[in-house]
Parts: C-alpha cells; sequence; structure tokens
C-alpha cells in the first residue's frame, strides 16, 4: 500500500502495521505517543525470528520518533538465567538497536500478586486442585463447551487462604492453580477460565526465592504493557486468539486502578505480523535447546544454527539480516522463506564492504620454472574493489606458489578456461604464465605443476594487459600461513523440518559441516579477526572463529559467492 504527502508525491509502501500506528496518531490516541516493547523470556538465545519482532518493534519507535523499551518476560525461573538476558541485550546491540529503559515482569511481580487478589475478592478468580490433565480435559473443544471444574464456586475466603498456601515453601508444584473465572462456553478456548498463576519452587534469577507462586505469560504480559504505558503491542500470529483475554484482562486491571470509564486511553493495541521460517532449519526454541543439550550442534553459537550470536559467528553482518527482514516484509499470513534468499541479502551487503584476500582450499604447488629462485615481489591488491575509497595490501609473489587443485587439468576440454598444458592464464595482482607440464606421484595424482611466466606482463606494467580468458587466485609456499576451513551446508536435509512427522533429530544434514585443514591464506589474511568480513577471491565470504589463534587459524565460510540452493534442492 502507498500513502501520499500533502504534495501528492507517492511515498514509499509502508506495512499495515505501520499504517495501523498511524491510524492511531492521525486519531490523536495515546496523546501522540509511541511506545513499543521487546518482550523476550530470557530462556535460550536469540534467532533470526526474533531479529524480525526487533525490527519491527524498535522500527517503529525510531520512525514515530517513540521509544521501544526492552522487558524481560521472566515469568518460569525453571527455564531462566542471566547467561540469557545477557547474549540477549548483546545481539540487539550488534543489529544496531538500542532500548529505551530495561524492564522485567519481575519488576511487578507485587502488582501482580495485588491484582490478582483483586480478582478473588470480586469472585473473578479460584484455586484450582485438579490434575493438569483433568483441567485440560475439562475445557472441551472448539466446538463443545467446557465443563465447570468442582473448584470453581469455593468461597472467597477459601481461595484467598488457597492462594496465599501457594506462595509458600511447603506449596507442591502441580498441587494448586489459580484460575481466572470467565466463560467455560466461551467459543475462544483462552476464555474458558484460563490458568492465571501456578506453583514453581526454583529460584528466581532475579528475586531469589521470595516468590514460589509465579503469573502465567497471559496474565503477566498485558499488564506489564499497561503498567508501562506501551500504546502498541506488536507480536506474531498465534497471539491472536489471545488478543480477547489481553483486552479483556486489562479492563479489568483498569476497573481496579479507578479508570474504567477511560478504556481507550493509553490502551496498549495489539497488532500481530506473520512469523519468520526459513526453509532447512527450526525456530521452535524447545527444538534449538535439544540440538545443544544433547550436543548435537557445538552450542547456541554454532554457525549453522539460526540464532544471532551462531550467525555472527559464522560471518552475517547485522546490515544484511536487517535488509533481509526488510525485502520479505510484514503480512498476515504465515510463509516458509527461503534460505537462497536471506544468503542473497547476506552476499549483497558483504560485496560492499569484505575485504579481499587470497586463500587456496585444496592446493597443489605451482613452480614457476623461468622466476629467479631467491627473487620476491610485493604485488598491490586493493582490498575492496567496490569501494572508491578502499586501501589496498600486498601480497608477496616467489617462484613457488600454491594454486588451487581444481584450477588445473591436464587434458582439458575446450571451455575450461583454467590452467591446463600449453594455454596461458594470468595470476591475480601477477603475471601472465603458460602452463608446460606437471609431476604425477605412483597413483597418477598431480603433486606439482610447471609453468613459465612472461615478465613483461606484470599486473599495472604498461602494455602488459594483453587479454586471457582465465585469472586464478595463488598464495606463494613460503609467505602464506596454514588454516582450517569449516565449510556449512544445511543444518536439516529436508526444506521444512517443523512440518514433518519425524522426529527432528532423524532429519539432520550429516554432511552440514565439512572441516578442511590443508588449506593456506596469504599473511594479511592471517592477521584478520573475528568480526572482519572477508571475501576469499573466487570462492566465496569467510570470516575468522572465536576458535582461531595466532598458532592454529580458523575461519568459517559465511556463504559462497553464488547461490547454490536450488542445485541442492533439486536433489531432494
Amino acid at each position: 500500500m502507498a500513502i501520499k504527502t500533502e504534495n501528492n508525491d507517492e511515498k514509499k509502501s509502508i506495512s499495515f502495521v505501520e499504517q495501523l500506528v498511524e491510524d492511531d496518531l492521525a486519531a490523536g490516541k495515546n496523546g501522540g505517543r509511541i511506545q513499543t516493547r521487546f518482550p523476550p523470556e530470557p530462556n535460550g538465545y536469540l534467532h533470526i525470528g526474533h531479529a524480525k519482532a526487533i525490527c519491527m518493534d524498535f522500527g517503529i519507535a525510531e520512525k514515530y520518533r517513540g521509544v521501544c523499551n526492552l522487558r524481560f518476560d521472566d515469568t518460569n525461573p525453571s527455564k531462566e538465567n542471566n547467561e540469557y538476558v545477557e547474549n540477549i541485550l548483546s545481539d540487539i546491540r550488534w543489529l544496531g538497536f538500542q532500548w529505551g529503559e530495561i524492564f522485567y515482569a519481575s519488576d511487578y511481580f507485587e502488582k501482580l500478586w495485588d491484582f490478582a487478589i483483586w480478582l478473588i475478592k470480586k469472585g473473578l478468580a479460584y484455586v484450582d486442585e485438579q490434575s493438569s490433565e483433568a483441567i485440560a480435559q475439562q475445557k472441551g473443544t472448539p466446538t463443545t463447551p467446557g465443563t465447570e471444574s468442582p473448584y470453581r464456586n469455593r468461597p472467597i475466603e477459601e481461595n484467598l487462604a488457597l492462594f496465599h498456601q501457594m506462595n509458600t515453601p511447603e506449596a507442591v508444584e502441580g498441587s494448586m492453580v489459580l484460575r481466572a473465572k470467565l466463560d467455560m462456553a466461551n467459543d475462544n478456548m483462552h476464555f474458558r477460565d484460563p490458568i492465571i498463576y501456578r506453583i514453581i519452587q526454583t529460584p528466581h534469577h532475579r528475586t531469589g526465592t521470595k516468590w514460589h507462586c509465579y503469573p502465567m505469560y497471559d496474565f503477566a504480559h498485558g499488564q506489564s504493557d499497561y503498567f508501562e504505558g506501551v500504546t502498541h503491542s506488536i507480536c506474531t500470529l498465534e497471539f491472536v486468539p489471545h488478543r480477547p483475554l489481553y483486552d479483556k484482562l486489562v479492563d479489568f486491571l483498569k476497573e481496579m486502578d479507578g479508570t474504567a470509564d477511560k478504556l481507550h486511553d493509553n490502551r496498549p493495541r495489539q497488532i500481530e505480523f506473520n512469523r519468520l521460517n526459513l526453509t532447512y532449519t527450526v525456530m521452535s526454541k524447545r527444538k534449538l535447546h535439544t540440538l545443544v543439550d544433547e550436543h548435537l550442534v557445538s552450542g547456541w553459537d554454532d554457525p549453522r544454527m539460526p540464532t544471532l550470536t551462531g550467525m555472527r559467528r559464522r560471518g552475517y553482518s547485522p546490515e544484511s539480516i536487517r535488509m533481509f527482514i526488510n525485502s520479505i516484509g510484514y503480512t498476515k499470513f504465515d510463509a516458509l522463506n527461503d534460505m537462497a534468499l536471506l544468503e542473497a541479502s547476506v552476499r549483497e551487503d558483504l560485496n560492499k564492504k569484505a575485504i579481499r584476500v587470497s586463500a587456496v582450499l585444496d592446493p597443489v604447488k605451482l613452480v614457476i620454472t623461468n622466476y629467479p629462485d631467491s627473487q620476491t615481489e610485493e604485488m598491490e591488491a586493493i582490498d575492496n574493489p567496490e569501494d572508491e575509497h578502499s586501501k589496498s595490501h600486498t601480497i608477496t609473489f616467489a617462484k613457488e606458489l600454491w594454486i588451487e587443485r581444481a584450477d588445473f587439468m591436464e587434458d582439458a576440454p575446450k571451455k575450461f578456461f583454467r590452467m591446463t598444458p600449453g594455454k596461458e592464464v594470468r595470476l591475480k595482482n601477477a603475471y601472465i604464465v603458460k602452463c608446460t607440464g606437471c609431476t604425477k606421484d605412483a597413483d597418477g595424482n598431480i603433486t606439482e605443476i610447471r609453468a613459465e611466466y612472461d615478465p613483461n606482463s606484470k599486473s599495472g606494467m604498461e602494455g602488459a594487459n594483453r587479454k586471457v580468458k582465465g585469472t586464478l587466485h595463488w598464495v606463494a609456499v613460503n609467505h602464506c600461513q596454514p588454516a582450517e576451513v569449516r565449510e556449512y551446508d544445511r543444518l536439516f536435509s529436508v526444506e521444512n523440518p517443523s512440518a514433518d512427522e519425524r522426529d527432528f533429530r532423524e532429519l539432520l544434514n550429516p554432511e552440514s559441516l565439512t572441516v578442511r585443514t590443508n588449506c593456506y591464506v596469504e599473511n594479511y589474511a592471517a592477521a584478520r579477526k573475528p568480526g572482519e568480513y572477508l571475501q576469499f577471491q573466487r570462492t566465496g565470504y569467510f570470516m575468522a572463529d572465536l576458535d582461531t589463534t595466532p598458532e592454529h587459524l580458523v575461519f568459517n565460510k559465511t556463504v559462497g559467492l553464488k547461490d547454490t540452493w536450488a542445485k541442492q534442492s533439486s536433489k531432494n
């Protein structure tokens, strides 16, 4: 959809979420304030699906001169800890966003407790001592109404006493819950006396052992939005059926506060958009936990994981992730996004910023037989030809070089434009050479290639630009560093593992990681650190891994120079 300016100039299309925000601003709601929040639960690491929500929550606030706060929905201490809190903070900063304030749902435990007491006293909540299985069975189905709990009409004073008992060290988990007394025949299952408090005897990462009874997400979420003055509560589509309950509980809260006559003033507006799903991966935090806990990956930051920390380690840039999210947009319909689209954004962004270096991943020796034995030359190499202000560095040229084994063929077809006997190729940033032969071992494997160079063909030399059809990268044997290179493929072997009925562990791709240990990189590349974007010329984009040391260089392949996903998919 496009909107018009006062001069009738067409502006860029905006998302339906932005349009709703603009409608509220035009109507003067909330006094013209815009306040959003990003509310992660600190029970795992953020993944790219969360990045979509981050871009929306922070982006709306930024575009409409509002504020986006960060709130940790820490209502389940059995799954939460400070490690996850710190990583979430780091990931948001890495993506390029800054929150206004940091809040925690646990900041409101006293207020939420008082609200629950008010509901009990109003006859709107009761303690249920049934098992979770019995409660679930009594809820009915979407087409048949539920049946009332035998505890639904117990006296208010008894409910108050039991609720206080729930918040004691002696309370047994699962023995009691507090339920809102709403409507067991409502078409919306979430209205059928939802559980709003349960007993958890695990110490909380912030409040310790002060509490033994904790609010459910549906009870804490909307109230936290209200306490903070959130104007737009933006979430994903699975919360659509939760919205009526969200609004109902806010209605009760405003009634308790004595502001029920101003229901439309400072009321959070919940807006839902589609989740981000990617081919050949999973976004379920439970499944990601399993991958980590069962050591099916090396950790939350494994470069094959869809976590932001994994993507950062692999070499993705925050700009590329934001570019991808902007390209797929926000709709009301869930979709499965092709991993190739994400990698295209990564490729496009890294092309503009990655330093070009030489690296040989499958080496074979090339000897320039007519080059002086002890001579070396420093060849100039531009860091990034896409940047007109790019710096340059030098790479050492010598008699003995490493080149890629795939760049030589002894008996080559007509359209093979790399190295073959009797034909010329250019060595990038250096000379034109003509292959004169090769040496093989007893098994027929190529062990050494021989060539002669044209001393008048040095790159940049006047008159040295005669055309040859092939250009090869190289590193000098005695002026490079050995390195380990890790190449990554799809984590899962099926396109949509979340939709597959098999155990997702069975769907893991056994070839998702290939480790090359006999690689060489030029000295300039060897000095690059994690966080610096590199292009190994003619191969792909890479980044030094966190495991790298001066004694043992390790590089992760971020993405190839060309899309290979379509070709891989056609094989399945």
